[in-house]
C-alpha cells in the first residue's frame, strides 16, 4: 500500500510539475505574441507617417518656347539697288550743249551740212554708250539682287534648322527628365516597400520561432508529465506496489483523465504515428489535384532526408482542418490522415 501511495504521490507530483511548466510556456507564447503585436504597430506607425516620395524633376519645364526664330529679320541688301541715271543724264546733257556749241560755230562759220551730220552722228553715238551703261548697270543689279536673295533664303532655312533643333533637343531633354523622375520614384518605392517586407518578415519570423519555442516547451513539459507517470506507474506495477482490482481500477482511471484532460488535448503524444506535413519541411511543391471534399492535394519532397525519400503525396496543415492537426513538440505540425479525405503516399 505505501508503494500505491508513493506512486500517486509520484503521478500527481508530475501532473503538477507539467502544468505548471506548461503554463509557463503558454504565458511566454502570449507575451511574445504581445510583443510581436507591439513591433507591428510600431512599424506600422513609422511607415503611415514617413514623408511622401516626390518627383525631383516634376518642376522641370520645357524652354523650347524661348527659342526665337530671327530669320524675320533678315533682308536682302541687293533688294533696292538703284541705277546711276545722274551721270548718265549729266553726260547726254554735256553732249547735247557740245553738239550745239558745234552748230552755232558751223552756222557763224558757214561750214556745210556735212559737218553737222556728222556731229548729229558722233552725238547719237554718245547717247548709246550713256544707255548702255544704264543698261549694264540694270543687269548687274539684277545679279545681285538674285545672289542676295539666294543668301537671304540660306540664312532663313539655317535659323529655322537652329530653331527646331533648340525645339527638339529641349523636347528630348523634359522628356529625358520625365521619363526620369518617374524611374527614381519606382525605384524609391520599390525600395522602401521591399525593406518593409524584409523588417515585417523579419519581425514574423521572430516572433514565430518564440511562439514556437514556448510551443514547444510547453508540449515538453505536458509530454514530460506523461512520460513520467508511465515511468512511475510502470515501476509500480513491476513492483507489485498496486495489487487488486480496485487499485488498478483507480489508477487506470487516473492515467485516463490525465490523457482525457484539455490540457493535454491537441498534442501528439506519439510523433511517429502521423506523417509530417508542415509546409517549412517540404520542398518542390506542386498543386496536383483537390479531394471530394475540396482539399488542396500536393506532390512535395521533405527537404530533411530523414523524414522521408522520394516524391509523396498529402496535404500542407496550414490549409486543413484544425481538428486532423497534431501539433508536435519539435514545432512542426503533423497530420492526422484518417480525419481527411485525403491520403498520404509515396508516389515516386
Amino acid at each position: 500500500m505505501a508503494g500505491a501511495t508513493v506512486a500517486i504521490v509520484g503521478i500527481a507530483a508530475n501532473v503538477i510539475g507539467g502544468m505548471f511548466g506548461a503554463g509557463a510556456a503558454k504565458k511566454r507564447e502570449r507575451a511574445a505574441k504581445r510583443q510581436r503585436d507591439a513591433a507591428q504597430k510600431r512599424l506600422n506607425f513609422l511607415e503611415n507617417n514617413r514623408q511622401a516620395i516626390i518627383d525631383p524633376t516634376s518642376g522641370v519645364t520645357n524652354l523650347s518656347g524661348l527659342a526665337q526664330d530671327l530669320s524675320s529679320n533678315l533682308s536682302n541688301p541687293y533688294a533696292n539697288l538703284s541705277v546711276a541715271t545722274q551721270a548718265a543724264e549729266i553726260q547726254i546733257e554735256q553732249a547735247d550743249i557740245s553738239l550745239a556749241n558745234t552748230l552755232d560755230t558751223l552756222r557763224s562759220t558757214g561750214a556745210g551740212a556735212g559737218g553737222a551730220t556728222a556731229l548729229a552722228q558722233a552725238a547719237l553715238q554718245s547717247k548709246k554708250g550713256v544707255s548702255a551703261s544704264i543698261e549694264q548697270q540694270e543687269a548687274n543689279n539684277e545679279k545681285l539682287r538674285a545672289q542676295g536673295e539666294q543668301q537671304l533664303n540660306q540664312m532663313r532655312m539655317q535659323e529655322g534648322a537652329r530653331v527646331q533643333g533648340l525645339q527638339i533637343a529641349e523636347g528630348g531633354r523634359t522628356q529625358g527628365l520625365g521619363v526620369a523622375g518617374k524611374q527614381f520614384m519606382f525605384n524609391a518605392q520599390e525600395n522602401r516597400e521591399g525593406a518593409q517586407l524584409d523588417r515585417v518578415s523579419a519581425q514574423i519570423a521572430g516572433a514565430e520561432a518564440r511562439q514556437a519555442q514556448a510551443s514547444a516547451d510547453r508540449t515538453g513539459a505536458i509530454t514530460g508529465a506523461i512520460g513520467g507517470i508511465s515511468s512511475i506507474v510502470g515501476g509500480a506495477l513491476t513492483s507489485g506496489a498496486f495489487t487488486g482490482s480496485s487499485a488498478a481500477t483507480s489508477t487506470t482511471g487516473f492515467t485516463d483523465a490525465v490523457n482525457n484532460n484539455n490540457a493535454f488535448s491537441g498534442y501528439d503524444t506519439s510523433p511517429t504515428t502521423f506523417p509530417s506535413s508542415d509546409r517549412r519541411l517540404k520542398k518542390n511543391i506542386k498543386l496536383i489535384g483537390y479531394s471530394p471534399k475540396g482539399l488542396k492535394i500536393y506532390a512535395f519532397e521533405y527537404i530533411d532526408n530523414k523524414l522521408g525519400e522520394g516524391v509523396f503525396q498529402g496535404v500542407m496543415s496550414d490549409e486543413i482542418p484544425n481538428e486532423a492537426v497534431v501539433k508536435n513538440s519539435d514545432g512542426f505540425d503533423r497530420v492526422n490522415y484518417s480525419k481527411l479525405d485525403v491520403e498520404f503516399k509515396l508516389i515516386k
